[in-house]
């Protein structure tokens, strides 16, 4: 039994009533059973008895056609992220109107979360540019000039002022390479202007210099290219695993890679300290799944306790480039 594909539901049910009800009238004219104007108990029994019939096979035609309906509501009550799900699209009429109407949400629904998402990390993006550009512009230039002040004033001080003179001066070209190692993590210049691999690389080299950890990196020839929007989201996703594997994975390796894998790009950035057993879905991770998503990138962290993390983030060519 099939019913038509674009009937209602309303009227699926008085379908499936209205065969009950005539199987059943034809069986009560066809059948030698009669009922008389006094019913005697045997002919109550033989209603009865029909009536059950009847009433039994209406709740499983019912419950045939209405499954689709319920394996949808349970796979709604499922749903914990507006993604796209691929509802199963079974059943026939409202039934399988109603799964393509939610896929079609979830799809409209994950396509403009998607789009605003881009635009507010391009908006922090934009930040981190004015940021950078004012505390390379401002802040940096008001330190140089305190470096020559000092310089200036350390020439013409008495000699027993000279040490103190220059710690001060030592402090503020500290402060000043401070500021500049900040303002360049807020903006990849060299993504920019020499690639993703030469990003990274520098990327790779700035993090050795500033932890205990050594870093070995390991980037394949050839690799597509990919989107302004897509470097960005690799160099970022490599930036704050660097970032959390200096801060809380207590590494004494770390291995930094990226390479193309069928369609994708592959990124992959692992460690061997302490992982971890639950995966905390801070704002670290979170800010990365997030990115990963503006590209239709996948991202998978793996961590075991005591066999290190690895952050592996995988950007498809065709969706990208």
């Amino acid at each position: 039994m099939r019913l038509p594909q674009h009937l209602p539901l309303f009227w699926t049910i008085c379908l499936i009533n209205g065969v009950v009800f005539v199987v059943g009238a034809l069986a009560l004219v066809l059948s030698p059973a009669r009922v008389s104007a006094d019913p005697v108990p045997s002919e109550v029994v033989v209603v009865g008895l029909g009536l059950l019939l009847m009433l039994g096979t209406n709740a499983l035609l019912l419950r045939w056609a209405l499954a689709p309906l319920q394996r949808l509501i349970s796979r709604l009550e499922g749903i914990e992220h507006l993604e796209p799900t691929h509802l199963p699209e079974e059943g026939s009429g409202a039934v399988r109107g109603i799964a393509e109407g939610v896929n079609g949400l979830l799809l409209r629904l994950a396509e403009e979360r998607r789009a605003g998402d881009a635009r507010a990390l391009a908006a922090q993006e934009a930040e981190r540019h004015r940021i950078a550009q004012e505390l390379h512009d401002e802040v940096g230039q008001s330190l140089t000039v305190v470096l020559l002040g000092l310089k200036q004033v350390e020439n013409q001080a008495p000699p027993g002022l000279v040490p103190e003179l220059a710690a001060v001066r030592e402090s503020a070209r500290a402060g000043l390479d401070d500021v500049r190692r900040v303002a360049r993590r807020l903006r990849p210049g060299v993504l920019e202007d020499l690639g993703l691999a030469s990003a990274l690389a520098a990327l790779a080299t700035e993090f050795a210099d500033h932890s205990q950890a050594s870093v070995r990196r390991s980037f394949a020839p050839g690799l597509p290219t990919l989107t302004p929007e897509a470097e960005v989201v690799v160099y970022r996703v490599a930036q704050e695993a660097l970032t959390n594997a200096a801060r809380h994975a207590d590494a004494a390796e770390v291995e930094l890679s990226l390479q193309r894998l069928g369609e994708s790009v592959v990124l992959e950035v692992r460690d061997d300290g302490r992982g971890f057993a639950g995966l905390d879905e801070g704002s670290g991770l979170m800010g990365m799944r997030e990115r990963a998503a503006l590209v239709r990138a996948e991202l998978s962290v793996i961590s075991q306790p005591r066999h290190g993390t690895t952050v592996r983030l995988k950007v498809p060519v065709d969706g990208a480039a």
